[in-house]
């Protein structure tokens, strides 16, 4: 018997836990205002989740999905892309959106059962919030096709979970991207935990990242706690996806210090001392750890920046709390051009019983 293929799975790391240099500075990382840029935002993210949480705990928001530890992942996604790319994420990829322009206060809406979040700034072509698992790996297969046949220069973009990996529509889209060679990007944000169902009884793969192999494209694993080496490899798969070169499947290592969403609780089956351990590989203090030995933070200028980073978003929770809801009768408004009979009665019997409970919403 002959072996007939071989695969590797490189594996990429530019900051160690404690922020040491352990590989080449990428090109981008010279800009010190670009990286100030992206440690910003990824102070920004976990500030307003906190505040999200907090008001989901008052009452005062939805069931709500943590990005807590997911910070440098999903900023080192956004800042990579291009404005003309497209975003099919998941639901909690807030860094990447509030990167593309997605306003706080809609992730608060959206999240407070107000549909009208969902119609976000920022690129009209990125695609809405996806709970549904794995579909969005279609929508952004889909998206990429249409961008192959129109010759232009650009890439779809899609966020999974590791759990999500096991859905047929997730293999499907790789499929159909490497049969077609479209100008894709998969993602998969390893943290570990698929709700309740740990990694190791998900899958027997030891990478998520080899998944790409069974569709014939590339598949790079990298430290999801490390923004600098996300960013640099999506940078570089981007780069071969426009060029034309084929898609390819990003799996990005990192850990879900939150519960899954605010209507779980980790802690039925997660040990204490697995998150406590997690903790010290956490995102912000890697990139604050070598700002500080790169002289371009201080103590001084963190708290300036936590400071702002709240005032903004307590500017956004205000908005969003004197947002005036819209009336029942607006969740049928946008389904069908005419309502059918049947609908047309639930209409009546919506706005019937807002009135007779005082007018509330």
């Amino acid at each position: 018997m002959k072996t007939i293929a071989r695969f590797e799975v490189p594996h990429r790391q530019i900051l160690d836990p404690e922020g040491r240099l352990v590989d080449e500075l990428p090109g981008f990382a010279r800009d010190s205002e670009e990286v100030l840029k992206m440690y910003r935002l990824m102070t920004l993210t976990r500030i307003f989740d906190t505040k999200a949480v907090n008001l989901q705990r008052t009452g005062k928001l939805g069931t709500y999905a943590s990005s807590l530890g997911h910070e440098a992942a999903h900023v080192g996604v956004g800042s990579a892309m291009r404005i003309e790319d497209c975003f099919a994420p998941m639901y909690r990829e807030y860094g990447a959106q509030l990167w593309r322009g997605v306003r706080m206060t809609e992730v608060l809406l959206y999240w407070g059962g107000d549909e009208r979040g969902n119609d976000f700034s920022g690129p009209a072509h990125d695609f809405a919030w996806c709970v549904p698992i794995a579909t969005q790996c279609l929508h952004a297969a889909g998206a990429a096709m249409a961008f192959k046949l129109r010759g232009e220069r650009r890439c779809a973009v899609s966020v999974i979970g590791d759990g999500g990996t096991s859905e047929g529509a997730f293999y499907e889209a790789l499929n159909l991207a490497g049969a077609r060679q479209l100008p894709a990007v998969f993602v998969v944000v390893n943290n570990k935990w698929a709700i309740s169902v740990p990694l190791e009884i998900q899958t027997a793969t030891e990478t998520l990242a080899q998944k790409a192999v069974a569709a014939g494209i590339r598949g790079v694993q990298v430290d999801g706690n490390d923004v600098l080496a996300v960013r640099q490899t999506m940078e570089e798969a981007l780069e071969q996806a426009r060029n034309g070169d084929g898609p390819s499947l990003v799996e990005a290592v990192t850990y879900r210090l939150s519960d899954h969403t605010t209507a779980d609780d980790a802690s039925r089956y997660r040990d204490k001392e697995e998150v406590e351990d997690a903790w010290r590989f956490e995102p912000l203090i890697r990139l604050r750890a070598w700002l500080d030995a790169s002289g371009l933070w201080d103590d001084d200028r963190q708290a300036a920046l936590e400071a702002e980073c709240a005032g903004e978003v307590e500017a956004a929770v205000e908005e969003y709390l004197e947002t005036a809801p819209q009336p029942v009768e607006s969740m049928f408004d946008y389904m069908y051009d005419k309502l059918p009979d049947a609908m047309e009665e639930q209409r009546d019997t919506a706005i019937r019983y807002q009135e007779h409970q005082g007018g509330s919403h």
